[in-house]
């Protein structure tokens, strides 16, 4: 099994982070203040250094947890120094509706490798593209499962990126936010360079190409397995 789209793991859990660092198929990582909430941590940089600790080869994105610009780019320059495989996630804008563009500029001009993240539509592409065409290795993250959730079909907008970011090959594309393992074939098939996934959806990847007749079958005594262990009765 082969794909030129590069997996990296979503998590913000160290033990399933280790997990996936074992795992050949997995080139990176990605976090965000909302996993790690739910994962737990009161201590950013305590996480962020054990983490850094035990993965030093692959990139690792950590995202700016302010939402006051000035602020974003302190952040930014404190995370970036944490390692050179060290990605800074920075979201496209604050919850002011104000445009990030010019503080990513600022930190691709210094040398930060930025992940510009919560993208969902190819004008914020466009008013980004410009901050990072000059600057070091960066990711433009586009929420492709949040705009499905919406109805709509997130594979032309993907499609579109690419086009856009192809001149610029040091600015790879993250399809993000995938909801379901099919995402990493169609990431693949249009040449996206990244995907994110959980741990969940990248075990599923151990299925691909499996006979559809004996995954029906399996499916089938799943379902009376869990009938007769329930003991149901009519």
């Amino acid at each position: 099994m082969h794909f030129t789209t590069k997996i990296f793991a979503d998590g913000a859990e160290l033990s399933g982070m280790l997990e996936m660092y074992a795992n050949p198929l997995i080139s990176g990582f990605t976090t965000n203040p909302t996993l790690m909430r739910k994962a737990g941590i009161s201590d950013y940089p305590a996480f962020a250094r054990e983490v850094l600790a035990a993965i030093t080869d692959r990139p690792i994105s950590f995202e700016v947890f302010s939402d006051d610009l000035l602020e974003m780019e302190k952040q930014a320059n404190i995370i970036a120094s944490w390692g050179d495989n060290v990605f800074v996630k920075i979201p496209i804008t604050n919850t002011k509706k104000q445009s990030s563009a010019p503080l990513i500029a600022r930190l691709s001009a210094a040398g930060v490798k930025v992940n510009v993240t919560a993208l969902m539509t190819n004008d914020q592409t466009r008013e980004v593209l410009p901050a990072l065409i000059d600057g070091p290795a960066s990711n433009v993250s586009i929420f492709a499962g949040r705009v499905a959730d919406t109805g709509v079909d997130p594979l032309p907008l993907m499609i579109e990126a690419v086009e856009l970011l192809k001149p610029y090959p040091h600015i790879e594309l993250i399809w993000a936010s995938p909801r379901e393992v099919f995402n990493l074939r169609q990431a693949d098939n249009i040449g996206c360079q990244i995907i994110t996934m959980t741990n969940d959806l990248i075990k599923k990847i151990a299925i691909f190409g499996k006979d559809l007749d004996q995954y029906s079958l399996e499916t089938v005594e799943m379902f009376d397995r869990d009938a007769r262990a329930a003991g149901f009765s009519i």
